[in-house]
């Protein structure tokens, strides 16, 4: 073999390698993942607890939604992985672009939280925060998804995000 023939080869191993790496990234900026930690849609057990707030304004029931229950375990995962709260993630996804990738439609909006808090806590500090009860009492939703992730360090410290949508 010539030293030019190793050459070639050698440089279509490296666009090979490079173009599959490129892939890669590409394929993982699309992926939903969960980080290391307990992570759980709880979406259901959420139910009761919005129904009385919403009745307290005079507004129909949420329906658990599945769809809006992964959009928020996603959120909630992203969170747990950076351990920081936040709306927009680190790949430059925010809110709007996030439901969209999600396949959600229309009106939607997000409560987030970080704590060593169970459900209850949650949704009573979220009461006593104007936009986070904005979000729960506005009459154009009617359907939500809650999720958690469990911080992989701190077993006790959960990201919370709660995902509203028509």
């Amino acid at each position: 073999m010539s030293i030019s023939t190793v050459t070639n080869l050698n440089r279509r191993t490296l666009f090979k390698a490079a173009g599959l790496t490129a892939l890669a990234g590409i394929a993982a900026c699309s992926t939903v993942s969960v980080p290391t930690g307990e992570g759980a849609g709880v979406s259901s057990s959420a139910t009761t607890t919005l129904a009385g707030i919403r009745a307290s304004a005079a507004l129909p029931a949420l329906t658990p939604d599945t769809q809006l229950e992964q959009a928020a375990l996603q959120q909630a995962g992203y969170m747990a992985s950076r351990e920081r709260m936040s709306h927009t993630t680190g790949w430059g996804k925010d809110f709007a672009s996030r439901m969209k990738d999600n396949g959600v439609r229309g009106a939607a909006a997000e409560n987030i939280a970080e704590g060593r808090f169970d459900q209850q806590k949650l949704f009573d500090i979220w009461m006593h925060s104007d936009g986070h009860r904005r979000n729960m009492l506005d009459p154009d939703f009617s359907r939500f998804g809650l999720a958690y992730v469990r911080d992989g360090r701190d077993p006790a410290l959960r990201y919370w995000a709660l995902v509203l949508g028509r």
